[in-house]
């Protein structure tokens, strides 16, 4: 199992929104708007980090509102 954090930059206004949207999908285990330089931070896993950059390209970026994305793999050390 991959996990990783997911940053996010959004629109003006819209981290509530696109937290709850990011929220629904499959593979994402939270999703919350927070203040500073990023809007929202995702906790998302999947099987295989070809999998979780599926999930952040295919639908995570989907997301209407969404301007940034960074995507930071959990580690183990």
């Amino acid at each position: 199992m991959v996990q990783a954090f997911i940053l996010i930059q959004t629109e003006v206004g819209q981290a509530a929104a696109v937290a709850q949207a990011i929220a629904e999908l499959p593979g994402v285990t939270s999703a919350e708007d927070v203040t500073g330089p990023y809007d929202v931070i995702v906790r998302a896993e999947a099987q295989s980090v070809d999998e979780l950059g599926k999930l952040v390209v295919a639908r995570v970026q989907g997301v209407a509102g969404i301007t940034r994305t960074l995507t930071c793999p959990v580690v183990h050390l």
